[in-house]
């Protein structure tokens, strides 16, 4: 696996609309109707994920290893989210994101994501033989 086309500085961008689906209460991470940190974790992951699949051979595919992140500000149910990843490192199959998110009030999330490059037929057989 080559991961020659992704370099250090690329961004991508995933917005979605704050709504009940996706508010704290809904997803049980809380017990307020706000934007829930799960779904803000899930939008940066969908911005990183989105960035490399396009750039993967087909059989290939990539899955979190890590996320750590602060969710800084509330977001009420009718808000437009925007979260970007930009690649700060590739190191073989392993990709690192730095993360943030934003409403039309400022920044209400950031941190680091890694992602790691995987066969899904090999990853699916993994997962399978686990159970």
């Amino acid at each position: 696996m080559d991961f020659q086309e992704i370099k250090v500085g690329m961004k991508a961008v995933a917005s979605e609309t704050v709504t009940e689906a996706n508010t704290a209460v809904t997803m049980g991470s809380g017990s307020l109707p706000v934007y829930a940190t799960p779904a803000m974790i899930c939008l940066m992951e969908k911005a990183a994920a989105g960035l490399l699949e396009p750039l993967l051979p087909d059989g290939w595919t990539t899955v979190g290893i890590a996320m750590d992140v602060q969710h800084k500000a509330p977001s009420p149910e009718g808000a437009a989210v925007r979260a970007e990843a930009e690649v700060t490192a590739v190191e073989g199959r392993k990709v690192t994101f730095s993360v943030r998110a934003w409403d039309a009030c400022g920044e209400i999330g950031c941190g680091r994501h890694e992602r790691f490059a995987v066969r899904e037929d090999s990853f699916m057989e993994k997962a399978s033989s686990r159970h």
